[in-house]
């Protein structure tokens, strides 16, 4: 090995070997099989906090490209360029969806999301909408498929806002959107 220099990678490194694969849209990276690297310091928060060495990353355009680059493979989380692939740590769902608007109504509306670095999504059967409950306090923790294995967990509000566009559908109590229903809970749970 000699000639060959080992390279740490680190949050500039991903950054800087980006900076000549710029395309329009996100980048191709299920394209994208370079060799794994190691593990970055970098982690995802619940509320979609980006942290690097335990510092919330304060450059919104930063943390917009890091996720661009993220891919999800089992159960890992990596960021991944054409030359490497690092992981990293998701506390639970990669994006943190904050809004959404709603065109149509009842069975015929389509609800778009938008997330907190800017991406959007259109639910659907493609792209569904699933509501995960903690068995022990029944507490609903919704989630919307935003891209290629990558989920956003719905904010608080916008999941208030969901529950009054819902509808009662085969026993269960949900949502509709591009013509999918949605359960969220079943109706005989609903006061």
């Amino acid at each position: 090995m000699s000639g060959q220099k080992s390279v740490t990678p680190s949050a500039e490194s991903l950054a800087a070997s980006l900076t000549g694969t710029k395309t329009r849209g996100l980048p191709p990276v299920h394209l994208w099989n370079p060799p794994f690297c190691g593990n970055l310091d970098m982690r995802i928060a619940r509320d979609g906090t980006w942290f690097y060495q335990g510092t919330p990353i304060g450059r919104p355009g930063l943390v917009k490209l890091f996720s661009s680059i993220l891919k999800k493979e089992g159960n890992d989380f990596f960021l991944v360029t054409p030359v490497e692939k690092v992981g990293i740590v998701v506390d639970d769902a990669p994006f943190v969806a904050v809004d959404f608007e709603v065109k149509g109504r009842d069975e015929n509306q389509v609800l778009t999301f938008t997330t907190q670095v800017g991406d959007t999504a259109v639910a659907s059967d493609a792209l569904p909408i699933r509501v995960v409950r903690d068995a022990a306090t029944g507490e609903p923790s919704p989630y919307v498929l935003m891209r290629a294995d990558l989920e956003a967990l719905i904010d608080r509000k916008s999941f208030y806002r969901l529950v009054d566009l819902g509808a009662h559908h085969d026993g269960w109590f949900g949502i509709w959107s591009s013509g999918a229903f949605f359960p969220i809970i079943p109706s005989v749970e609903l006061p």
